[in-house]
């Protein structure tokens, strides 16, 4: 099995910045991407961005290309999400995701952290 625990959720201003991390535990060799999706009230579960392991490989998507990052530190097995110049349509819960490469596209994650809400006021 694989944890995720998450941080860095919460309010910011429109325009301004937050930065998402995840720390992954337990049985890391389950897993070679990870990722954070969101959720809007009242819309689908979106992929925001993932990155394989060794950060080799990474996908934002279109709403958040030149805005958000997402990066890897491998010595804490850490998953940041940086996320800039924010606006009230970022709203949503963040989650964390890990799973393998494989499946991650076509089956979706095989772990998820609990999530967290992050509000962008306008």
């Amino acid at each position: 099995q694989v944890q995720l625990v998450e941080s860095g959720g919460g309010l910011v201003h429109a325009g301004g910045s937050l930065r998402l991390s995840c720390r992954a535990s337990g049985s890391l060799y389950l897993i070679n991407i990870k990722g954070w999706y969101r959720q809007a009230p009242g819309k689908q579960r979106e992929l925001v961005a993932d990155i394989t392991k060794g950060g080799t490989s990474t996908y934002h998507q279109d709403g958040v290309k030149g805005r958000f990052l997402i990066w890897e530190d491998q010595a804490t097995d850490t998953v940041y999400l940086q996320m800039n110049n924010m606006k009230h349509e970022d709203t949503a819960i963040y989650s964390c995701a890990a799973g393998l490469g494989s499946r991650w596209y076509r089956e979706g994650p095989d772990y998820w952290g609990e999530g967290m809400q992050v509000t962008v006021s306008s």
